[in-house]
């Protein structure tokens, strides 16, 4: 019993001593673990305030690409309203052309025979002083009546032409449609810078002048 005693007794002895043992080489096990959970969390501290510092130009970066994006989009507005103005200045300028082309080609058929409608001004002439013979002796015979008739045709087809005597006989002189041969004393003071007779009639062919009147103007 003594002996089992003994053993006992030095078998918890050895294992105390192993206790300690180990317990001495876990404190420096654990020391390093401190150390190690020291540096890693210096090491995620680190990575942290980087992380930080990266978000911050990240930050500026985002600004400064929005304020990029909001200046090439003004830019594009800009340029979309230059080219809607210039667009409308081009169909403005392209109705005005055609409405001034379609003015001009009707105007181009209405004085189509304008050299020929000045050339039968003369035959109308011949025909006027006939007439006023006509009327000066008082004839009627066949050939007088012949003489009417054809200047009564002739004028009326010119007249449908568009052709026009101008009325001159005691109207205002106008430089823009008389022509002043001479002047001579106003028989009354109604007449002074009137027509007081006219030399040669003036035409109009669909309201333009052909020719000019030419006439004697009172003063």
């Amino acid at each position: 019993m003594a002996k089992k005693n003994k053993d006992k007794k030095r078998k918890t002895q050895g294992d105390l001593k192993s206790e300690s043992t180990m317990t001495k080489d876990k404190i420096p096990q654990t020391e390093a673990e401190l150390d190690n959970s020291e540096a890693m969390n210096a090491s995620i501290n680190d990575s942290n305030e980087s992380q930080g510092d990266d978000h911050e130009p990240n930050g500026l970066s985002a600004e400064k690409t929005e304020e990029t994006g909001e200046n090439e989009l003004e830019i594009l507005r800009e340029e979309i309203n230059k080219q809607r103005d210039k667009n409308l200045r081009l169909l403005a300028e392209f109705e005005n052309y055609k409405k001034r082309s379609a003015r001009e080609f009707t105007d181009l058929i209405k004085t189509a025979s304008r050299d020929i409608m000045a050339d039968l001004l003369p035959v109308l002439d011949d025909f006027d002083r006939a007439l006023k013979i006509i009327h000066e002796q008082s004839r009627e015979d066949s050939v007088a009546e012949g003489l009417k008739l054809v200047h009564h045709k002739l004028f009326k087809t010119l007249e449908s032409r568009g052709l026009k005597p101008m009325d001159t006989e005691g109207a205002d002189f106008d430089p823009d449609r008389h022509e002043a041969l001479t002047e001579i004393p106003a028989p009354s003071e109604d007449l002074k810078g009137k027509v007081v007779d006219t030399i040669e009639k003036g035409y109009l062919l669909n309201e333009k002048i052909i020719r000019h009147a030419k006439v004697v103007v009172g003063k």
